[in-house]
Formats: structure tokens, C-alpha cells, sequence
């Protein structure tokens, strides 16, 4: 095994538009690469934690959160926590707001992420960050700390403009920032067969970005929906159900692109 392979894989969750699974994505990835003995890290750095609480995390007063890492009063070894799925999570609270006005004054602004997350790398196989829906210095600073993208979104005509928007972001973060930055894949979520637009966008998407588009498709799906209420990815809450092996299925998709391996797909509990 090489240096490269022993060092964390650092993946952004992004997409400029909202509502697009984003934050399921990204818990639930964890869990599912966490299932599956790899040493995963979440970082939540979306002001509206929707991660943190997937996690079952409740984002109470002092608690301990991305917003110090990045104002430098704290390293993610002093933050992060362990939660209950065999994953650890760097949380965010409405608080990493106001990360956006103080680091405009710090030095390094955009690198602050990268600079602490290369810290932790030995630690981990994966590295994850959920960026929120919006190109502000959260995302921004993701971007620059990612080696790839995961980028998910549904399958509709707006979606193809927004997914325009990303890429030429993506191509300024790698021209002035970060010149290792790639796309991993493109992940369609919500998915409903039954609507012909649906299935016109999916076969464009594999058209112009061929194998970058994912395999493996995550279904419209009442139980992963429910799942964050309870604040459980949703293979605690019911591994049986379409979205859960969806998910179970992109951790196997995404060990196979990285480790050359494709694990069983399904994995049950004993």
C-alpha cells in the first residue's frame, strides 16, 4: 500500500441548490463507508447542522462545533465528536453563520478548513464535508480542503442549470485555489421511474458525464425521509428499506472507484 492510500480521502458533499439531499447524503454516507470498517470523519459546515442533528446531535449552547476550527480557537481533535453509527462529526449550529464576517479578516481565509483537516488525515480513511447550498466561504473553504466532489442532485430541468453554475464554480476553485479538486460523481437522488422527465434528465446526465455519474440511484423513499427525525441514519432506523441499500450500494460503488474492490452490496446484520 502506498503513502496515497493511507491517507484520507476528502470528499465535499456540495450542491449550490438546495433541497437536493445533500445533507442525507452525506450522513448516511457515513454511516453506510462507517458499516462497511472504514474511519470516517463528518464535517457539518452548513449553518443549518442538518447533519449534526441526522447524527442525533442536539445542537444545544456550548456545544462544540466547526465555527472555533475555523476562527483558529480550536483544532478538530478538541471538537469532534463520536456518535452512536461508528463515525466521528465535526458539528455545526446556526452560529457557523457568523463564520462568514470573521474570516474575513483572517489570514489564510479560504485555506482554514484545509490547514485543519490535514491534521487529522493519518486518522481517517474518509473525510466528508457537507457544504452548504450556497457559494459563500463555508463552501468555499470545503472545496479547498476536498481532494473530489460528490455532487447530488435530482433529476429536473432546473437542476441541469444549477449543475452548469457548480461546474464552472468548481473549474474557478481549481484554477486559483485548489488544483487537485475533481468530480467524484453525480448522484441521483429522489429518484421517481415513473416520471418521463426524470428519466430524460438521468440519460443527459450519463450522456455528457459518462462514468462520473454514479451507478447507483437513491429512490424517493419514505423511511429515509423519516430517518433524520429520529436522528438516525437511515440504516439504524430500517436497513431494509429501498434507501437504505441505496446507500449501502453508493459506500460499495465508492470503495470500488477508490480501493479497486467492490464489497457485497447488501450487507445484513446478524
Amino acid at each position: 500500500m502506498n503513502r496515497e492510500e493511507n491517507v484520507a480521502k476528502v470528499l465535499a458533499v456540495t450542491n449550490q441548490k438546495g433541497g437536493v439531499g445533500k445533507s442525507t447524503t452525506a450522513v448516511n454516507l457515513a454511516a453506510c463507508l462507517a458499516d462497511a470498517a472504514q474511519r470516517v470523519l463528518l464535517i457539518d459546515l452548513d449553518p443549518q447542522g442538518n447533519a449534526t442533528t441526522g447524527c442525533g446531535i442536539a445542537k444545544l449552547k456550548g456545544l462544540l462545533t466547526v465555527y472555533a476550527v475555523l476562527i483558529g480557537q480550536a483544532t478538530i481533535d478538541d471538537n469532534r465528536l463520536k456518535t452512536a453509527y461508528g463515525f466521528d462529526l465535526l458539528p455545526a449550529t446556526r452560529d457557523l453563520a457568523g463564520a462568514e464576517v470573521d474570516l474575513i479578516s483572517l489570514e489564510r481565509r479560504e485555506f482554514r478548513l484545509r490547514d485543519a483537516v490535514q491534521a487529522v488525515l493519518a486518522n481517517y480513511d474518509f473525510v466528508l464535508l457537507d457544504c452548504p447550498p450556497a457559494l459563500n466561504m463555508l463552501t468555499v473553504n470545503g472545496l479547498v480542503a476536498a481532494d473530489r466532489v460528490m455532487i447530488p442532485m435530482q433529476c429536473e430541468y432546473y437542476a441541469l442549470e444549477g449543475l452548469t453554475d457548480l461546474v464552472t464554480t468548481l473549474k474557478k476553485v481549481r484554477a486559483n485555489l485548489n488544483p487537485r479538486l475533481e468530480i467524484e460523481g453525480l448522484l441521483r437522488t429522489m429518484f421517481d421511474p415513473r416520471s418521463t422527465l426524470t428519466q430524460q434528465v438521468s440519460k443527459e446526465l450519463e450522456s455528457h458525464f459518462g462514468e462520473k455519474v454514479y451507478r447507483t440511484i437513491v429512490p424517493r423513499n419514505v423511511r429515509l425521509a423519516e430517518a433524520p427525525s429520529y436522528g438516525k441514519p437511515v440504516i439504524f432506523f430500517d436497513r431494509a428499506s429501498k434507501g437504505a441499500q441505496a446507500y449501502l450500494l453508493l459506500a460499495d460503488e465508492l470503495l470500488a472507484r477508490h480501493h479497486g474492490r467492490f464489497q457485497s452490496a447488501v450487507r445484513t446484520t446478524n
